[in-house]
């Protein structure tokens, strides 16, 4: 029996995948195709993908074509599945042309020519977003940039003056906001009234009860509202998660989370340092996430201590907040003024995770236990610091009502209950008697 194997992503199946498909059918007997995963297209730059990987691999199924149907999940698996498989050709699309020639070491290459018409990437195309971008930052620099990554996503401008936020939201059919966590409110409020989807920095709102209204009101209209927190949407540390969740380290008794970027104050105006996030504004929300996605937002006892900026103008420095719950406790650690190793440490009864800095944005983590011979290490690419998956999840969301909620409604609110007691000066302790 003559074996041949192919590869693809198969979304949005059309007749050029059928043909392909047929055509490589007809060079054997058996024909094994590949269904690329979702990490691996990221990897590969596919980011924006419309169709899960069971969806793909069932219209890869339901044609009849292939006699098996199994999953790509990583690079070189071509080899080991040639091997596996017994495999005598491989088949590619001639797109690829010379790409693989590597594989002839281990059976026959056959690059079939594409059939004329549409592909994938072209029927994708035709879904746009019009996102404009609010905010004067590099935060907004970086989406700028990694929304050339997404298909049909389309920066129709850029502003940063609230007197002309009514312009941004004519000329949009969603919005990416970067403001002051106290203006956000009105702002995200005003898009969803206006019909346009929202992409903001967190917290959402700097009241419990305020973002609740406004999570309401983008239900009611049928509008995505998406909080704009990169670090969820890293498949490293998506894949912590599931893994803490599945009891690999025990029950959980300790979130410690660090996060910190050095500021350098001296010598500001007033003015200045007015337009300035604090410590737990800036990185209070990513430190904070951790502890509520893995311990939930139900703590008994929440305490904050604060080394503030000398001027008095309630500029946080340093602050360091603790949580107490009924069988566990967290911690963390966030700094503009203040350095310190900017890691992750998630401590349980068998074992503990442990995220080198900067955790935020990391492409790998340990599992470690008292026995280091059972140690694990886990490695998954991260691509434009997780803002690209962001804004493909926030694009496919928008257009396509494809829903993933990586930050659920309890930790939004949670950690804008959190920031907004801050600003009140609840559960404060002022390190220094500063003000």
């Amino acid at each position: 029996m003559k074996k041949v194997i192919t590869y693809g992503t198969f979304d949005l199946l059309h007749y050029g995948h059928i043909r392909l498909l047929e055509r490589a059918k007809a060079l054997g007997d058996w024909l094994i195709v590949g269904v690329t995963s979702e990490d691996f297209d990221k990897a590969r730059g596919k980011i924006n993908v419309t169709e899960t990987l069971s969806e793909r691999m069932e219209a890869v199924k339901a044609l009849g074509i292939a006699d098996e149907v199994i999953v790509e999940e990583y690079e070189g698996q071509k080899i080991d599945d040639i091997k596996r498989y017994g495999v005598d050709i491989f088949a590619i699309g001639s797109d690829w042309r010379g790409k693989f020639d590597y594989l002839k070491e281990y059976c026959e290459v056959v690059y079939l020519e594409r059939t004329e018409g549409i592909s994938s990437s072209e029927l994708r195309a035709r879904d746009r977003l019009r996102l404009g971008l609010f905010g004067n930052s590099t935060n907004v620099d970086k989406i700028e940039r990694e929304s050339g990554f997404v298909n049909g996503l389309e920066i129709s401008g850029r502003w940063s003056d609230e007197n002309e936020f009514e312009k941004l939201l004519e000329s949009s059919d969603a919005v990416y906001l970067y403001a002051r966590p106290e203006r956000h409110y009105e702002l995200v409020k005003k898009a969803l009234l206006s019909g346009c989807h929202v992409l903001c920095e967190t917290p959402l709102a700097l009241k419990k009860e305020d973002c609740a209204e406004l999570l309401s009101l983008a239900e009611s209209t049928h509008l995505v509202l998406m909080e704009a927190l990169k670090t969820a949407f890293s498949t490293a540390y998506g894949r912590l998660l599931l893994l803490l969740k599945s009891g690999k380290i025990g029950e959980i008794v300790s979130v410690d989370s660090s996060c910190t970027s050095m500021e350098d104050f001296e010598g500001m105006t007033p003015e200045e340092l007015k337009s300035r996030f604090g410590s737990i504004a800036d990185w209070g929300p990513t430190g904070m996430l951790p502890v509520f996605q893995i311990l939930g937002t139900d703590y008994e006892e929440k305490r904050v201590c604060s080394k503030m900026h000398p001027s008095g103008n309630g500029l946080d420095l340093f602050s360091r907040i603790d949580f107490i719950y009924d069988s566990a406790v967290a911690s963390v650690k966030v700094g503009k003024g203040a350095k310190s190793e900017g890691e992750l440490v998630v401590s349980g009864t068998k074992g503990y995770a442990y995220v080198p800095a900067p955790w935020w944005k990391t492409d790998f983590f340990e599992i470690r236990y008292e026995n280091p011979a059972e140690n694990q290490r886990y490695f998954y690419q991260l691509e434009g610091e997780g803002i690209r998956n962001m804004l493909a999840v926030f694009f496919q969301a928008a257009v396509h009502g494809m829903r993933y909620q990586a930050i659920d409604a309890r930790v939004t609110e949670g950690i804008s209950s959190v920031i907004g007691d801050f600003y009140e000066g609840k559960d404060l302790r002022v390190l220094g008697g500063g003000k």
